[in-house]
């Protein structure tokens, strides 16, 4: 019998490269996008499409449901990937923008992931992956809004994890750096005329979906599980300084 996964965010980037990857391992894909076109693409690309926005706590419920009517109530993983994000300086950033960052970062990931766990606890199994970010690590000028959604999605799988831990069910999370995907192009920038831009530098670090993707499948398909997957130089580098410096020298490193 397939192992089903059920894999958010799946219309582009890491959530497409992901389900191809997963898929060719042979897993059956569902796959969630908030689009109904790229819903029909999904089933087209022989997956099972999931319409799903996670800023629409309905929308939420309704996916759950359809994912456990699909799977007889029997899910092996789920990949938290749905993201998107709020640049700009924090006080430009208003209480209802902050509010729908954490609405699709961080509470629809919430909300899903408790109404499909009775699809995976009494398999005594299961892996559950999110997409961090290396701004679950940091949090930089600019990106505040978008660090604190990853910052909280970590803790929470730490959490999680812990309170799962004589389930069967194994948690991970995936910590890209720059990766080339749209990501940047649906970026919600306050400050159209000033927005928040990686260095130039970043791009000789910038990896491509395929990258992030193999990471993700290892995290479902290894006996043991790691609990951070880091991708990208960028991210092993600030696990490291992070560990090693004080916080007034990641200050002044992080501040230029």
């Amino acid at each position: 019998m397939q192992k089903n996964i059920l894999i958010t965010g799946c219309s582009s980037g890491i959530g497409e490269a992901s389900a191809a990857r997963l898929h060719a391992l042979g897993f059956s894909i569902l796959a969630a996008c908030r689009k109904p076109a790229d819903v029909a693409r999904m089933d087209a690309l022989g997956y099972t499409g999931i319409l799903l926005d996670l800023d629409d706590a309905a929308s939420v419920t309704q996916a759950a449901a359809r994912v456990r009517e699909i799977t007889g109530d029997r899910l092996y993983g789920l990949f938290n990937n749905g993201g998107y994000g709020v640049y700009g300086p924090l006080e430009t950033i208003s209480r209802r923008q902050l509010e729908q960052q954490f609405s699709t970062n961080f509470f629809g990931a919430h909300q899903l992931t408790m109404l499909l766990l009775p699809a995976m606890r009494p398999h005594g199994e299961g892996r559950i992956v999110m997409t961090s970010s290396v701004m679950g690590i940091i949090s930089t000028p600019g990106r505040g809004a978008y660090a604190a959604s990853k910052y909280a999605l970590e803790a929470w799988s730490d959490a999680l994890r812990l309170e799962l831990r004589h389930s069967g069910i194994q948690i991970s999370l995936i910590e890209p750096g720059p990766i080339r995907t749209r990501f940047t192009d649906n970026v919600n920038q306050t400050q159209t005329d000033k927005p928040v831009e990686n260095p130039g530098i970043a791009a000789r670090f910038t990896l491509q979906p395929e990258d992030v993707a193999r990471k993700v499948a290892a995290a479902f398909t290894a006996p043991r599980a790691r609990i951070r997957y880091p991708v990208t130089l960028v991210t092993h580098t600030v696990r490291l300084l992070k560990r090693l410096l004080p916080d007034r020298w990641m200050d002044k490193i992080l501040s230029h």
